[in-house]
C-alpha cells in the first residue's frame, strides 16, 4: 500500500527538483542580457588571500540595502600586529594616503574591480604595479578598525559596487545535488 504513495512522492519531488538542477546550465534564448553572475561562484583564479596563513573573518560583508544606509562594506580579518599584506591579485596601486584618520591603500585589478585595505602602512606610490602575492605594506600600529583586537578591512568593489571579498578567496557554494550519469 506505502509503494504507490512513496512512487507518487518520489515523482513529485523530482519533477519539483530536476527543473532547479537544470535550468542553471541551460544557455538562455539567443538575444536575451546575460544572467547575472551567481553569489555562489567558484573563487576567482588568481585570486589569493592578503594574509598568510589564511586568516579568520572576524566580520563578514553586509551590503546595505541602499548605497547611502549602514552596512558593512567589506570583510574584517584578524590579523597580528605589524603583519604583512599582500596583493589578492596583479594590479596597480590607484591610492595610498590616509582616509579621515587611518592609512589606506586600493589597488586597481582592472576590468572594474578595485581592493581597499586599512589601515595599512606601505611605501608604494600611486601607479606602482604589483603581482599577486606581493607585498603591499603592514598592518598599521594603533588604532586597527577592530575592537576584539589587530584585523584589516578589506574591501572590494566592482565598478562602484562593493561586493563580499571572500567570493573571490573563498569557495562559498553550497552542496548541489547534481544529475546522475550523462
Amino acid at each position: 500500500m506505502l509503494a504507490p504513495f512513496a512512487g507518487a512522492r518520489l515523482a513529485l519531488a523530482l519533477a519539483l527538483l530536476v527543473p532547479w538542477l537544470v535550468l542553471p546550465w541551460t544557455a538562455p534564448p539567443p538575444g536575451s542580457p546575460p544572467r547575472a553572475a551567481s553569489p555562489w561562484a567558484a573563487p576567482s583564479a588568481g585570486w589569493e588571500w592578503p594574509l598568510a596563513p589564511r586568516p579568520a573573518v572576524v566580520r563578514s560583508f553586509d551590503a546595505p540595502e541602499k548605497p547611502w544606509l549602514a552596512g558593512h562594506r567589506g570583510v574584517d580579518l584578524a590579523a597580528s600586529p605589524e603583519q604583512e599584506l599582500r596583493s589578492p591579485t596583479a594590479g596597480v596601486v590607484a591610492f595610498a594616503g590616509t582616509v579621515v584618520d587611518r592609512p589606506v591603500v586600493t589597488i586597481d585589478h582592472g576590468n572594474g574591480l578595485r581592493s581597499s585595505f586599512e589601515p595599512i602602512e606601505t611605501t608604494l606610490a600611486a601607479g606602482t604595479r604589483v603581482a599577486a602575492g606581493q607585498t603591499l605594506g603592514r598592518l598599521s600600529r594603533g588604532d586597527t578598525h577592530c575592537r576584539a583586537g589587530p584585523c584589516v578591512h578589506w574591501g572590494v568593489r566592482e565598478g562602484e559596487d562593493y561586493v563580499d571579498p571572500l567570493k573571490f578567496v573563498a569557495d562559498t557554494r553550497p552542496s548541489v545535488l547534481l544529475p546522475w550519469g550523462g
